[in-house]
C-alpha cells in the first residue's frame, strides 16, 4: 500500500482502510520494538492450565493499533478486551450494557446525554481515568480535519462531548439519535497523557488501554500475548492470568491448531465450512453465524453502460446465488435479497429481490440497449471469491454477456482502485458489522457523502445519489420507530433500484473451539473473537 497505517498526516486516507475490515491480514507492518513489552518473540505457548488460553485468529496482528481507526480484525477483536468505551455492548446482539459508564443513562430521547465514569476505573499504567481522556477522545473522533476512520459514524449526530466534572461528561446531540447507546459503543477510550501528539504509537502497537486483558508482546505475522489486568474493576474481569493470540492467515495451519486429541488451541475463528465436518468429528464445536459479511458487486458508473441502472440489474438477475451457495460457500451463506443480510433483524425485503432469472436479465439488457457486452470483472483471489465469481462468469456467460476475470490479490486491487485506475465492476468480499449492526451503520458503511467506494470507486453522484443520501439521512433522526422502519424500506427499496454497489449473498464466518476447554464463547457474524465471557472447564 501506498500510505502507511502510522501515519496521522493529510496523505493518510484513513477511510479506505475501512474497505479493507476483515478482508486480509497482511499490510503495512508496525514495528514490533515500539510494542514489545515482554518476553521475546519465540515465547509462543500460554501452557495448559486453566490459567492460560491459546486462541488463533485467521488474521494478521501488523496493521493499525489505533482504536479510532483501525479496521484490522485481529486488531479490533484484541481492541475489544484492551480498550472500553462508556459503553459496551454484547458481542452478537451489541444490546448495550455500561463500560467506563457507571451505569446507562435512563433517558436517551433528547439531545443532552450524560455519563458518570465508573469510579477507580485504571489505565493499564496505573493512572486513573478521567472525563479529560473522554473528551479527548471525542475531540478526535469528531473532528473534521483528523477525519479518523470512525468519524463518519458520530459526524451526522454528534455535536460535542463536553467535560462535567473530572468523573462526569455530557453529549450533545444533533438531534436525537436512536442508535447512540449503540455507536458509542465503537469509540473506545484512549488515556490521553500517553497518546496526546503522539497517535503513530497507537498505530504502531503500544496498547494502554482500562479494559481486563493487557497486551504485553507483539509479534507482527506471528502472536499476541495478554495478561490479566489486576487493577480492572468493571463488568466483565479476566477469566485468564494469560492469553496466546496466534496470527495465522492461511486456512490449513489455523483448522490444525484445533483438531486432534490434543489441540494447540482451545479456540479458532475463521473456519471453512469444508472443515466442519471433521473439525466435529473429532469433538469440536463449530458454530456458523450470520451477520454483513458478504461477496458485493460494485459497478464504475462512469463507465459506460453501468450508469444505467438496468444493466446493473439485468447482471444480478444472470447469477444463479443457490449454486453460488451451493458451490462457493458450502452451503454456509445466504441469498442477498436485501441490502442487509435477511438474516438479521435490522433487515427488511427489498423491491428488486435479483432471483436467478435470465429471461429478465436479457430483457433488462435489450431495454437499455446493450449487446454485445464484454465485461472484465476484478477480483480479489481469495478461495471464497475465486470460488464465487465462476458462477458469476457462467451466468453473464449464458446470457451473451462475454466475460474475462481479473483476479488479484486484494492490496493490489486496492491499491489500483484508490490510484483512480479505470475498471469496469469489482467483485469482493467486505463485512461492515464489526462496527455496529444498527441499520444506519450498516448502509453508511457503503453509501454516504464521503464514502469512497461511493464517490472515489463507483462514482456514482448524481440526482439519484441526493435522493438516497437524503432518504437515509431522514431516518437516521426519525424518532418513531415505525416510520423509522418505513423510511429504511424505502432506502432499502431505492438502494436495490439502483444496485450500485449491492450484495450477491452474505457468507456465514465459522468458529471452532474445544467445549472441555472453554465455555461462554460464541459463533459472531464478523471476524474475531470475544473472550470477555470466556471461562476455563
Amino acid at each position: 500500500m501506498s500510505r502507511t497505517a502510522m501515519g496521522t498526516g493529510p496523505a493518510f486516507d484513513r477511510r479506505t482502510l475501512l474497505r479493507y475490515a476483515g478482508l486480509v491480514g497482511a499490510t503495512a507492518a508496525f514495528s514490533s520494538t515500539l510494542a514489545a513489552c515482554g518476553g521475546p518473540a519465540s515465547t509462543n505457548k500460554t501452557g495448559s492450565s486453566t490459567d492460560s488460553l491459546t486462541a488463533v485468529i485467521g488474521y494478521g496482528n501488523n496493521q493499525s493499533w489505533d482504536p479510532l481507526q483501525t479496521a484490522s480484525a485481529f486488531s479490533m477483536a484484541a481492541i475489544l478486551h484492551s480498550y472500553e468505551s462508556l459503553v459496551e455492548g454484547d458481542p452478537v446482539t451489541r444490546a448495550p450494557f455500561p463500560g467506563l459508564a457507571k451505569a446507562l443513562p435512563a433517558d436517551v430521547s433528547g439531545t443532552s446525554i450524560k455519563f458518570e465514569l465508573r469510579e477507580g476505573a485504571k489505565w493499564h499504567d496505573g493512572q486513573p481515568v478521567t472525563a479529560d481522556d473522554v473528551v479527548f477522545t471525542y475531540a478526535r473522533a469528531l473532528d473534521a480535519k483528523e477525519n479518523v476512520l470512525i468519524h463518519s459514524f458520530f459526524a451526522q449526530w454528534l455535536q460535542d462531548v463536553k467535560k462535567v466534572d473530572d468523573h462526569t461528561v455530557e453529549f450533545v446531540l444533533k438531534f436525537p439519535f436512536p442508535y447512540a447507546l449503540q455507536r458509542i459503543q465503537i469509540c473506545k477510550i484512549l488515556p490521553k497523557h500517553v497518546y496526546e501528539n503522539n497517535w503513530p504509537l497507537a498505530a504502531g502497537g503500544k496498547v494502554v488501554g482500562s479494559g481486563p486483558y493487557k497486551v504485553t508482546e507483539q509479534a507482527p505475522l506471528s502472536h499476541t500475548s495478554f495478561e490479566k489486568f489486576a487493577d480492572y474493576n468493571g463488568p466483565r474481569p479476566a477469566a485468564y492470568q494469560k492469553m496466546l493470540w496466534k496470527s495465522i492467515v492461511d486456512s490449513a495451519p489455523r483448522v490444525a491448531a484445533i483438531s486432534g486429541a490434543k489441540p494447540d488451541a482451545q479456540i479458532v475463528e475463521n473456519i471453512p465450512a469444508a472443515n466442519a465436518g471433521q473439525l466435529r468429528k473429532a469433538g469440536r464445536t463449530v458454530e456458523f453465524a450470520d451477520g454483513g459479511n458478504n461477496l458485493y458487486l460494485m459497478f464504475n458508473t462512469a463507465h459506460a453502460p453501468f450508469d444505467d441502472k438496468r444493466v446493473r440489474q439485468a447482471l444480478h438477475y444472470a447469477i444463479d446465488k443457490k449454486k453460488m451457495i451451493d458451490i462457493g460457500l458450502r452451503g454456509t451463506g445466504t441469498a442477498g435479497t436485501s441490502f442487509i443480510n435477511p438474516k438479521l433483524p435490522q433487515s427488511q425485503p427489498a423491491s428488486q429481490s435479483f432471483t436467478y432469472e435470465p429471461a429478465k436479465a436479457k430483457q433488462l439488457l435489450a431495454e437499455a440497449g446493450v449487446s454485445n457486452l464484454k465485461i472484465s470483472l476484478s477480483t480479489t483471489n481469495t478461495s471464497l471469491v475465486l470460488d464465487c465469481v465462476k458462477v458469476i462468469k457462467e451466468g453473464w456467460d449464458a446470457i451473451g454477456v462475454e466475460t474475462t476475470l481479473d483476479s488479484q490479490d486484494t492490496k493490489a486491487l486496492f491499491s489500483k482502485l484508490d490510484n483512480g485506475n479505470d475498471f469496469q465492476v469489482v467483485s469482493t468480499t467486505n463485512n461492515p458489522m464489526q462496527f455496529g449492526n444498527d441499520p444506519d451503520l450498516l448502509i453508511r458503511y457503503y453509501y454516504d457523502a464521503q464514502s469512497l467506494m461511493m464517490t472515489k470507486y463507483a462514482r456514482w453522484n448524481n440526482a439519484d445519489t441526493q435522493a438516497l443520501l437524503g432518504l437515509q439521512n431522514q431516518a437516521a433522526a426519525e424518532p418513531d420507530e415505525t416510520k423509522r422502519n418505513g423510511l429504511y424500506k424505502q432506502l432499502l427499496d431505492l438502494i436495490s433500484e439502483q444496485a450500485v454497489i449491492y450484495p450477491i449473498v452474505f457468507t456465514q464466518l465459522g468458529t471452532a473451539w474445544d467445549a472441555t476447554a472453554i465455555t461462554g464463547v460464541r459463533a459472531q457474524g464478523y471476524p474475531g473473537i470475544y473472550l470477555n465471557q470466556a471461562k476455563p472447564v
